[in-house]
């Protein structure tokens, strides 16, 4: 019944798709542009399209580039990097503006470890420009029963402070080399 019911609509169907490729005049036009209206020099053509903005060259592309600021330039990413090196990083990304540290023990306490995200909301160097997360695990026996809870308060408080401290001293003293953590190359 299914079967009977779609060829039907398609047999209705069929006609109108057909029609609709008629232009305005009666005759059947294929879509494309009409080989006549264009020259045949591709210099000219280059050149009409162009005109029409239709196109681009790419010695204009040079003349509209953004500015691009890189890890290496910005000093609150720098510092965040410099204050948080002795913790292993899990993820690193500079367009998204987020560092996120693996779970951190020192030796004394095995069963519990801190996380650490970084999330950058502005380049300037401000109180407000960085979201700082301190996560903690605390495990009985075995990684396997573990309560995560997140740690507010003086901990964050003190990463924020240091890590704009840092920032401020790069900025001030933008001429000297960066020394790049552990496991980052240039």
């Amino acid at each position: 019944m299914s079967k009977l019911l779609k060829s039907i609509i398609f047999i209705i169907f069929l006609p109108l798709l057909i029609i609709s490729c008629k232009s305005p005049d009666g005759k059947f036009k294929l879509p494309g542009g009409d080989a006549r209206k264009f020259p045949a020099d591709p210099a000219k053509r280059v050149e009409q399209n162009l005109k029409e903005g239709r196109g681009f060259r790419l010695s204009e592309m040079n003349k509209r580039s953004g500015v691009f600021d890189f890890a290496s330039s910005n000093e609150l990413w720098r510092a965040s990097l410099d204050v948080i090196d002795f913790m292993p990083l899990s993820s690193v990304n500079y367009s998204g503006g987020i560092i996120i540290t693996d779970w951190y023990s020192d030796k004394s306490s095995p069963n519990e470890s801190i996380k650490i995200s970084i999330r950058f909301l502005t380049n300037e160097i401000r109180s407000d420009a960085l979201d700082i997360k301190v996560f903690n695990r605390k495990c009985s026996d075995t990684l396997l029963n573990c309560n995560f809870t997140e740690i507010s308060g003086n901990l964050v408080t003190e990463l924020k402070k240091e890590i704009l401290k840092k920032a401020s001293k790069y900025k001030t003293n933008s001429d000297v080399d960066y020394k790049y953590p552990k496991g980052l190359n240039k």
